[in-house]
């Protein structure tokens, strides 16, 4: 307990992953994590801020919410940070048009936003829609732009689903910086600026905050960019080699039930 106390020190918010930290998704929807229901509720009951910040880019916001709630969570709609509004946001404040390479349960995020004669691609998790053609569509408007513009909504490698892991956004993001000799601006983790509207949103500075997920890099090494602590769960697509990439003082890897005691 004494270490728990040293980490939270001077800790008013928590920002919390979602994928392979509350749940797991797959058929029908996926199953809730042991123990991560609880966790959640005690956090909510604690002095503590709590928002869920996530690079879920196979569904709308709403969706996500409505599987949490059905699974067991207490979490609303106006408590997630996802990439997809933020995307949005970026995307009519630019005016751009984006060519969309993006999974069906994310398409009415765009709904309000202009994307005819698409002058900028956003890729997202596009699960079975990753085909050649659909790629090769994404890399021909980015080379026939005169200044390509490539969003990705986050930058992932892989996740895990209760089928096993799965490959995420990032191998193709990848794929398309290569072949177009571009720089992907990324959506979502571990952006700072993605990080930073969590924040706002919740009200707290980052020396204030923890960031808890089972990302060594978009979630772990992201935070501590930022400046805040971080915490890995052993979850997910935890695997104990990613422990020898960390870095900084605040990384613990701990089960859900030792979170839910703090």
């Amino acid at each position: 307990m004494a270490a728990w106390s040293e980490l939270l020190a001077g800790v008013r918010g928590v920002l919390l992953d979602i994928s392979g930290v509350l749940y797991d998704g797959g058929e029908g929807g996926g199953a809730a994590i042991t123990g991560s229901v609880e966790a959640v509720a005690r956090l909510k009951r604690s002095r503590l801020k709590v928002r869920f910040c996530t690079n879920e880019s196979q569904k709308s916001r709403a969706d996500l919410v409505g599987l949490l709630q059905r699974l067991g969570f207490d979490v609303s709609e106006s408590e997630v940070t996802a990439p997809a509004p933020a995307a949005c946001l970026i995307l009519k404040q630019r005016g751009l048009r984006p060519h969309l390479l993006v999974h069906d349960g994310v398409r009415s995020e765009f709904d309000q936003i202009d994307t005819s004669n698409p002058n900028c691609v956003v890729i997202a998790d596009a699960g079975e829609d990753f085909s050649y053609q659909n790629m090769n569509k994404a890399f021909q408007v980015l080379m026939e732009l005169e200044n390509p513009v490539l969003f990705s909504l986050g930058k992932g490698r892989y996740y895990k689903e209760t089928s096993g892991l799965m490959l995420d956004v990032g191998p193709y993001m990848k794929a398309l910086e290569y072949a177009c000799g571009i720089e992907a601006e990324v959506v979502g983790k571990p952006s700072p600026e993605f990080f930073k509207s969590a924040l706002q949103e919740m009200g707290v500075e980052a020396h204030e905050a923890i960031m808890i997920g089972d990302d060594i890099v978009g979630d772990v090494g992201g935070a501590q960019r930022y400046g805040m602590r971080a915490l890995q769960v052993r979850t997910g697509k935890f695997r104990w080699k990613s422990r020898l990439w960390a870095s900084g003082d605040f990384l613990v890897t701990v089960p859900w039930r030792g979170l839910g005691a703090c």
